[in-house]
């Protein structure tokens, strides 16, 4: 499967986004380990498993290259006020598939998905000092709505962005 981008055009070498399942489950906790400095617990993750919005990009598509979790992303609906709000609680890509384009396919299926809901705006938090993300989802049209002070147990800062659909 390839994916657009919106600020790029499709490519063969776009990563296949599929929805998680049961054996990817050590992979994605890897990539959760080895991405945030308070990773979600294995239970956590393991609790989304058959929702829509549990997504994973897969790379790889031969027999030299076998298929590989390179990322995940976990998107949600809540109820707001009639409509619902759509949630990116947690995007993350293996360090080696970094500025390739697997973010930008994760992040592109999690709004579609999220789209199909009928939800009219989602939203994310993000640390602030994060701006390879921050630039991400900037391009994606996200917009910093407010500063949630000491949001991490670290202390740290988030920012909470929105966009519309």
């Amino acid at each position: 499967m390839t994916t657009v981008a919106p600020d790029g055009p499709e490519t063969p070498d776009t990563p296949a986004v599929r929805r998680a399942v049961r054996a990817d489950l050590i992979e994605i906790h890897r990539i959760e380990q080895a991405s945030f400095p308070q990773p979600w617990p294995f239970s956590a993750l393991e609790s989304y498993l058959g929702e829509a919005g549990f997504l994973v990009a897969e790379t790889g598509n031969d027999d030299d290259d076998p298929p590989a979790v390179a990322g995940y992303v976990i998107a949600d609906t809540v109820p707001n006020h009639g409509t619902p709000l759509g949630h990116i609680k947690d995007l993350a890509v293996r360090s080696a598939y970094r500025r390739q384009g697997v973010a930008s396919a994760l992040l592109t299926r999690a709004l579609e998905v999220i789209g199909e809901t009928g939800a009219g705006s989602v939203k994310l938090e993000v640390r602030a000092d994060n701006g390879g993300a921050r630039k991400l989802y900037r391009r994606f049209g996200f917009e910093h709505r407010k500063t949630i002070p000491n949001y991490y147990s670290n202390g740290e800062d988030a920012l909470v962005m929105v966009r519309l659909l």
